[in-house]
């Protein structure tokens, strides 16, 4: 079917990769948990736009020039580790300052989160998204191994592929998304509860960068 050796496989395997957690799905849900429904598909797009791009250069054989190159890799993903870094220290700041004001009368009723997803969500999780070498390989290395070569229109075939795991990507997502709008009211109420989680979720960014600024090529 459209060049796809093994469909149900391919199916399975896309909705295991697209449950392990990671920057994309974490950032998601701390902004709709933040700033709601809408903010959170505004993060969710981005994220879809940054598969897709992903998604088109592996096809066209960027991660053959990242293996290439490998200057070029190394330089990406310590921009994507510092990116996220830098998210992650921002976060436990934010969560510090809110944890020290909750006791006080004239604590603000936004979660601690609002100050670290400001901006736009779309651009942020863009970012996060399009700063990770290791996806381009990622997605070449698990692709190819569904493509027919036989298949007249090679082209048909990672554009099915790709329509798949973006279908499975906004399902979980939507999940996260609404998961994450329940959240808000909690959040609102209780501000040292609010400003643990985001502190916490700020340590699992820096845990993120740390993996990704140790990650090889191979």
């Amino acid at each position: 079917m459209f060049g796809i050796t093994d469909p149900a496989t391919y199916l399975i395997g896309t909705i295991f990769i697209v449950l392990l957690p990671g920057p994309n799905s974490l950032y998601v849900l701390s902004v709709a948990a933040s700033r709601g429904i809408r903010a959170g598909y505004q993060g969710a797009l981005g994220v879809f736009v940054g598969d897709a791009v992903l998604m088109t250069l592996a096809a066209t054989g960027m991660a053959a020039v990242l293996k290439a190159y490998p200057v070029l890799f190394w330089g990406l993903k310590y921009v994507g580790a510092g990116y996220l870094a830098w998210l992650g220290c921002n976060m436990l700041r934010a969560a510090w300052r809110a944890w020290r004001q909750a006791g006080r009368p004239a604590a603000p009723i936004a979660p601690p989160a609002a100050a670290v997803q400001g901006g736009q969500p779309f651009r942020k999780a863009l970012v996060i998204s399009l700063l990770n070498p290791k996806a381009i390989l990622f997605f070449l290395s698990f692709f190819i191994q569904f493509v027919d070569p036989a298949y007249p229109h090679p082209a048909v075939t990672f554009l099915a592929l790709a329509a798949i795991l973006q279908a499975c990507s906004f399902t979980y997502l939507t999940v996260l998304i609404l998961a994450g709008s329940r959240l808000a009211d909690a959040f609102r109420r209780r501000q040292r509860l609010a400003s643990g989680v985001v502190g916490g979720v700020g340590v699992m960014f820096l845990g993120f960068s740390a993996k990704l600024a140790t990650a090889s090529i191979h």
